[in-house]
Order: structure tokens, then C-alpha cells, then sequence
């Protein structure tokens, strides 16, 4: 959601996380907790997070190799080496092609980078579950797999045209007047 050299979080993303903070609370009374994870400094993610007026937890992976164990974050060397492995896949993800799709390159433009810079850090979801004191790797899913959790897209799908999309429409909650 919001890459170590981002300037802003990703607003694909950060549409998902707009449905997170009302989500949480029923979480916890379920024993189950709630973390985002970004690779950007805490103090770049806590700043978005008060633009945002989000509250979930959200926590840094900066200086660990969490978002990489989990294939969500990619070095620059795997991307020359077309070694990345996202979505249980090597290759042919859109961020992996060459030339770089015009969505991809205005959305890495909204987070204030690069194309090639923004397809280091792709949207996931990991459950865990912590018995005597083990912590085990449940689950992962990927791109559309996020859908799920993405409650707008939801009634976008029971809407009468559906998504309807056209292009990169996604903007931040607080950009849409913005244009």
C-alpha cells in the first residue's frame, strides 16, 4: 500500500483500507487482530494514516523481510532478472511488463514515483495463527483475491452497470473533487 519511496499511499490501496477501520472492531471480538503492513518508514505511514482518518493498526516493515517472505515486495535486482514470483506466478503480471502499461504508470505517477519503483511493493493479504506459542502462515491471497475485503467494489458489483470502469479512475477519498 505505500512503498518505502512512495510520496502517498497507492489509491487502489488505499480504497481497500477505507474499509478496514469499521472492520476491525467486529475482528476483535472474533480473537482475531488487524495489522497493515507497508515497507515505508512509521513515520511517512502515520502521517497517511492522519490525512486518511484511518485508525486500524498499521505497522513498518522497513528495516525486516516480512513484505519479501511473503512475495509482496520485490528487489530491483529480481525485477531485472525477471525473477519476480507474485500471485503464484513468475511473470505476466502488468507490472512486470515492458513497455509499462499506461494504468501502471499513472498509478505509480500518483504515488509520487516510478513505474518500475511501484511494482516493488504489490497489494497482499496473509492470515496467521499463533498456537503455543507458534506462529503458523495460514494463508495468502493476491490482486483479485483482495476483492473480498475491497467493500466498495462490492456494491460496485450490485450496482445496474457494475464497476463500470474506464481507465484509472481510482482516486484517494480525499482527492475526488480534485479531478
Amino acid at each position: 500500500m505505500f512503498g518505502p519511496d512512495y510520496t502517498a499511499g497507492c489509491p487502489s490501496c488505499s480504497a481497500i483500507a477505507d474499509g478496514f477501520d469499521g472492520s476491525v472492531v467486529h475482528l476483535e471480538n472474533h480473537d482475531v487482530a488487524f495489522s497493515a503492513v507497508s515497507r515505508a518508514p512509521l513515520a511517512k505511514l502515520q502521517a497517511y494514516k492522519q490525512r486518511m482518518g484511518w485508525s486500524f493498526p498499521w505497522a513498518s516493515s522497513r528495516d525486516s523481510d516480512f513484505n519479501f517472505d511473503f512475495n509482496v515486495s520485490f528487489s530491483e535486482e529480481q525485477q531485472r532478472e525477471g525473477t519476480v514470483d507474485y500471485n503464484y506466478q513468475r511473470g505476466g503480471h502488468a507490472l512486470d511488463m515492458t513497455p509499462v502499461p499506461e494504468p501502471v504508470a499513472k498509478l505509480a505517477a500518483m504515488c509520487g514515483t516510478d513505474a518500475p519503483t511501484y511494482a516493488r511493493d504489490r497489494p497482499g493479504l496473509s492470515a496467521f495463527v499463533r498456537e503455543d506459542g507458534v506462529v503458523y502462515h495460514t494463508y495468502s491471497t493476491y490482486v483479485r483475491g483482495l476483492d473480498g475485503v475491497w467493500g466498495m467494489y462490492q456494491w460496485l458489483d450490485r450496482a445496474p452497470k457494475g464497476r463500470n470502469e474506464t481507465g484509472v479512475w481510482l482516486r484517494r477519498h480525499d482527492e475526488y473533487d480534485k479531478g
